[in-house]
């Protein structure tokens, strides 16, 4: 009932702001005022009088929910303080530095060196990385990787995929790693950028076989006295002749599947460089393994380190990849679509237009939410395995359709390199069929 009252008191003090009468008489300035001061205090009434209300409940009502309540409550959306200053941030460096150096790095399958160093400088890898190591916090957090990831990706995801394979690593050994792991591998990463010269290292996951499934892997590793001996071949392997160690899955002879730490520099390695149809600036690689002996130590963690978990991960990073590529490929057609003149008028005025842009925002939002709803519960540590599959599968239909109807939208300029649709929509390929990124 009082904020009722008040609702209607403050509308006919707005109505008597914004009345002729006001005008005639040159009052607006001090009706403004009123109005302002009006509303403002009517809004602490309404506030007060519902936490009055409240306390009032709560004194009649006294409930514990339980903890599947809890549970279902907790997911939000919204952005800490810290979160919106990374994205804000990542979101320049993409529209300025990522953008603009994605025609060249398509052209020619490599990331410039300077792109490299100016992500250094802004210190990206130090988000998944403990103080202890030189990085920013002891509580890393995977919302805020995937809010890396969709920014970075929004410039040009195979550049994103290049600048995210040493964080990739660093994410992994820092979850999982043991403390010797963390001191060999994980500090020569964060110590090497005060030298202005960055350690590069990649995950190794997919294999040039058909119907790839991380879950049965070629790659294997035999115990040896030792330690162990490594062989198979990996494909499709982010700056792979570039990285100085990489996180190789095999398959033991029991059949469990692990990382391993494989130092590039070992004998029986080779690296082949192999560009695909997409994701050319991530410098794709084949790598393979030919009786490479491993220290025992190679084993990644302990008895906690959990492949499946590791898997999911590594489809919530391709899911934000989709995310920020999908985002790029609506800002542009949406600019495209207004200005673009046909028939006297702009061809957004279609009705056939406006609804295959509209459906990208509605599908765009559903994959946003599913991966983020899905990265929630992994950092609640809730169970995360079914939401993290059906944001996957959604990602990837998905991601391929909106890359489809942005080169649709755009014509015959959706078919040519003058437009960066056309790169979008051979990135977007990608989501479905390869691993190796890390949330």
């Amino acid at each position: 009932m009082a904020k009722d009252t008040i609702g209607f008191a403050l509308s006919a003090v707005n109505k008597f702001a914004g009345s002729s009468l006001v005008k005639k008489l040159k009052l607006q300035r001090p009706a403004e005022k009123i109005a302002y001061l009006s509303t403002r205090t009517g809004f602490q009434v309404v506030s007060s009088t519902n936490a009055t209300v409240q306390q009032a409940k709560a004194f009649f009502k006294q409930t514990t929910p339980t903890k599947e309540q809890q549970a279902a409550t907790l997911f939000d959306p919204s952005l800490s303080e810290d979160q919106r200053l990374i994205k804000d941030t990542l979101d320049r460096f993409s529209s300025d530095i990522i953008r603009d150096s994605a025609y060249e790095a398509d052209s020619q399958a490599a990331t410039p060196d300077e792109v490299f160093q100016q992500a250094n400088e802004l210190g990206m890898l130090a988000y998944s990385v403990s103080e202890q190591y030189g990085g920013f916090t002891d509580t890393p957090s995977t919302v805020s990787n995937l809010i890396i990831i969709e920014a970075l990706a929004s410039g040009d995801m195979g550049i994103a995929t290049a600048l995210l394979s040493t964080i990739s690593v660093a994410n992994i050994l820092t979850r999982w790693g043991t403390e010797a792991q963390q001191s060999s591998w994980l500090a020569p990463l964060t110590r090497s950028l005060e030298h202005d010269k960055g350690l590069f290292a990649t995950v190794a996951i997919n294999e040039p076989s058909p119907l790839f499934n991380p879950n049965k892997l070629k790659t294997r590793v035999t115990p040896i006295e030792d330690g162990y001996l490594l062989n198979g071949k990996k494909s499709a392997v982010a700056i792979g002749e570039r990285a100085d160690f990489f996180l190789v899955a095999a398959s033991s002879p029991g059949g469990e599947q692990n990382l391993f730490i494989v130092n590039s520099a070992l004998k029986g390695i080779s690296v082949e460089s192999s560009p695909a149809m997409g994701l050319k600036a991530a410098e794709l690689s084949t790598i393979t393994f030919k009786d490479v002996q491993l220290p025992l130590d190679a084993l990644l963690g302990d008895e906690h380190f959990c492949y499946q978990t590791c898997i999911d991960l590594s489809n919530l990073a391709g899911c934000a990849l989709a995310i920020g590529c999908a985002q790029a490929i609506q800002d542009y057609v949406i600019k495209y679509c207004n200005e673009r003149i046909a028939f006297g008028e702009p061809v957004s005025h279609r009705q056939s237009v406006a609804f295959m842009i509209a459906n990208m925002g509605i599908e765009l939002e559903g994959m946003r939410l599913l991966t983020y709803r899905a990265a929630s519960r992994c950092e609640q540590g809730l169970p995360f395995h079914r939401e993290a599959y059906l944001a996957k599968v959604l990602c990837a239909d998905k991601a391929m359709e909106i890359g489809t109807n942005g080169v649709q939208l755009l014509g015959g300029h959706g078919f040519i390199k003058e437009h960066p649709v056309e790169r979008w929509y051979r990135d977007m390929r990608s989501i479905a069929i390869l691993y190796g990124l890390h949330a």
